[in-house]
């Protein structure tokens, strides 16, 4: 069954229950909470909602550790609370993705304790093992300076397991074919309960040669084509949207060259070459990686982020690229991470600069892909470096400025919210900013509804055009439609002439903020002034007028 490719104009937003909005007051969110916000969501533009782990988990790493694939934590909720959330969010027109954390699983969950009490059971053979302590054992952790080791020796089970996470959460033997088969049931299962999709968590990991067929020096890029038939057999619009930090090559590979693998990837290359024209001023490194991500699949697609509920993670880049990241937007090494990363939320790296957060969200909307926007970037949200490693990014939501942020009456919150400073709930929150015309909600809300009226940015084939270094301009072609993009990262005022040979075209070339009309000269170049951290939008006839249709002239 072919999908209806939804996602290719969705706008998705990630939270996180535990820290979105807290209904009973015991200081941490849940699901009866979030169906609170869910008009907020839709008023806001949100067509995707996508949760961070939910199940039942000893909660050692915010979830990601889970101890069974089939339930609901009772911290956030029955089932029929979250089956009431889905439904509430189809009511709205808004679908619901969640996490899928298959590479690996709590060492609290049965099957793991199962494993170590007998070395004969059948589930044995559901994690990976080693009489001895492998000579490579100090290499491929995920986390540097926290993580020293992927095998740990258990006394009861009297051998080593694997795991590339932390120690509490072992490796699933995705090479054991009843290890797939409790994948297929898990998606098979969510799928049935209402859900739309799923964010799979560290996919390279997830088929990695060592942890699916020593013999086989091959990725098991197969799997991931048979998770996608199963969950498309059972409902034809599923989606599969990949965490995978890998360059657009290598990416080819999960897309298939049928596109019948996964869906979605996360463009890390572009989120880390966008980070470091933000902090330089100068786009290259971002207009290469940009024209690296084209020749997609037709089914296939980008999702696009600024920042996510981990760390910023810079590893791609070269050591000189990363120090200008660095030294920009994470100077303290206490705002630093895992040697690659940097701890913090978009607004304070950005100084709290309302015209280079606008240019940022206006990239991020007009990235060749899909947006992924994360809990309070929309109001500008700050970050707490006191708090341990990545929950300096994940402080509760701030609805307002009562106790809490409005977040929880309870005097005790899973994570305390920022009270003071500039970013404090006080400042920042979103019944402030709903009543003020120019905070950065109702720009974001503006800004979410005018790219959703542009199917071409989700569709289209994109061009990066010529321009001066510290400008990017993205051309969209769809169906007789043309719109073009402009971003200036310097810190200057800037005049360039833009070369397009529709200048012809009699509707014009239409600024969608200013409504003003761009004259090309007699060589069809347009002469463009971009302030400094300027954005323009361009469209060929703006979004009114229609001489148009598909390509067609009348």
């Amino acid at each position: 069954m072919i999908p209806d490719l939804w996602y290719k104009n969705a706008i998705i937003y990630s939270l996180s229950l535990d820290g979105f909005l807290d209904a009973d007051g015991d200081g941490i969110g849940d699901f009866r909470g979030a169906m609170r916000r869910l008009d907020y969501l839709q008023g806001l533009g949100v067509t995707a909602v996508w949760l961070a782990p939910f199940q039942p988990s000893p909660h050692r790493d915010h979830g990601y550790d889970v101890a069974d694939y089939y339930g609901v934590d009772p911290r956030y909720g029955s089932p029929g609370d979250f089956a009431e959330f889905v439904n509430a969010c189809h009511q709205r027109g808004m679908r619901v993705i969640m996490d899928l954390v298959v590479n690996h699983c709590s060492d609290q969950h049965p099957w793991f304790q199962a494993a170590v009490a007998d070395s004969k059971s059948r589930f044995r053979d559901y994690f990976i093992w080693a009489d001895k302590k492998p000579r490579n054992a100090h290499k491929g952790v995920v986390f540097p300076g926290v993580q020293k080791s992927t095998w740990t020796y258990h006394r009861k089970a009297k051998a080593w397991y694997f795991h590339r996470f932390f120690q509490f959460q072992p490796d699933l033997n995705i090479a054991n074919p009843d290890v797939q088969a409790e994948i297929m049931k898990i998606v098979g299962f969510w799928l049935q309960l209402g859900v739309s999709g799923f964010r799979m968590d560290a996919v390279p990991f997830l088929i990695a040669a060592d942890g699916i067929n020593v013999d086989d020096p091959e990725p098991a890029y197969d799997l991931l084509r048979e998770i996608r038939a199963m969950a498309q057999w059972r409902k034809g619009d599923a989606v599969l949207l990949a965490e995978a930090n890998i360059p657009p090559d290598e990416a080819m590979e999960y897309f298939g060259s049928d596109g019948d693998r996964i869906h979605m990837v996360f463009n890390f290359p572009v989120n880390q070459a966008l980070f470091h024209a933000m902090a330089t001023g100068d786009a290259t490194l971002l207009k290469k990686a940009v024209a690296e991500s084209n020749g997609l699949p037709e089914t296939a697609q980008w999702a696009n982020f600024l920042r996510n509920h981990d760390e910023l993670d810079l590893g791609r880049l070269t050591e000189k690229q990363r120090q200008a990241v660095f030294t920009a937007f994470g100077p303290d090494p206490d705002m630093q991470i895992y040697d690659r990363g940097i701890r913090r939320r978009l607004a304070p790296m950005l100084g709290g600069d309302r015209a280079r957060l606008e240019l940022a969200y206006s990239l991020m909307l007009t990235l060749p892909g899909t947006p992924v926007l994360r809990y309070g970037d929309e109001i500008g949200m700050g970050d707490d470096l006191s708090l341990p490693e990545r929950d300096a990014a994940r402080t509760p939501m701030q609805w307002s400025a009562a106790v809490n942020g409005g977040f929880s009456t309870s005097d005790k919150p899973i994570r305390p919210p920022i009270e003071t400073g500039p970013y404090g709930f006080l400042q920042v929150n979103v019944s402030s900013q709903r009543s003020d015309r120019g905070s950065l909600l109702n720009w974001t809300e503006r800004a979410v509804r005018l790219r959703k009226e542009l199917p071409e940015l989700g569709r289209g084939r994109c061009t990066v055009l010529d321009c001066p270094s510290s400008i990017l301009v993205l051309r969209y072609d769809w169906q007789g439609e043309t719109s073009v993009y402009v971003h200036n990262f310097s810190g200057q005022a800037i005049e360039f002439t833009l070369c397009l040979e529709e200048s012809a075209d009699p509707r014009g070339l239409i600024c969608l903020q200013t409504a003003r009309r761009s004259e090309a000269d007699a060589d069809c170049r347009h002469h463009i002034m971009i302030e400094a951290h300027g954005y323009r939008w361009f469209r060929f006839g703006g979004l009114d007028e229609l001489t148009y249709v598909h390509g067609d002239q009348h």
